[in-house]
């Protein structure tokens, strides 16, 4: 069932059957981000925490039956909206059909999927390298909040702290 159609290109949440997909989706993105050596996903991976445990949710976007856009995205809470909304997690359309409008239709849809969930926000990270992306974001009208910084505790480190108590 397709939850968006704009001509050829449809959007649908993933399914089971879609889960070597959306390996190939992380990993070109990973490729893209400069990030192969920490993409570890498999698809055995893919099937137990979106669609088992349903940690996260998957939209695709396909042209002309070819999935050429994916997006991965899940619920976070405001405190201070006293909500929950969607954080974006990975957003990516196959070279070949970039600059065509179809990321923009995906951000839409998931706009869309948030207004109609109650979510107040839609938010998602963006490498600061990544001056293409960084434009497209503010041309829609996104807001870049740079009196934010990022942290993050991972694998030792993390494991260390756990272990202080």
């Amino acid at each position: 069932m397709f939850i968006v159609e704009k001509e050829d290109f449809k959007i649908r949440f993933a399914e089971k059957k879609d889960a070597k997909s959306i390996v190939k989706f992380i990993e070109l993105l990973a490729s893209y981000e400069h990030l192969e050596s920490q993409c570890i996903v498999t698809e055995k991976l893919i099937l137990t925490s979106i669609f088992d445990h349903k940690e996260a949710e998957v939209i695709l976007g396909e042209l002309d039956g070819e999935i050429i856009a994916f997006s991965l995205f899940y619920h976070n809470y405001s405190t201070f909206l006293g909500r929950s909304n969607i954080f974006l997690e990975d957003l990516f359309v196959l070279k070949d059909h970039r600059h065509k409008g179809y990321g923009k239709i995906m951000l839409a849809t998931l706009a869309k999927i948030a207004c109609d969930r109650g979510a107040k926000r839609l938010d998602w990270w963006c490498l600061d390298w990544n001056t293409a992306s960084i434009d497209f974001y503010k041309s829609i009208g996104a807001d870049h909040l740079k009196e934010w910084t990022i942290f993050r505790l991972q694998h030792e480190k993390l494991e260390a702290l756990a272990n202080t108590i």
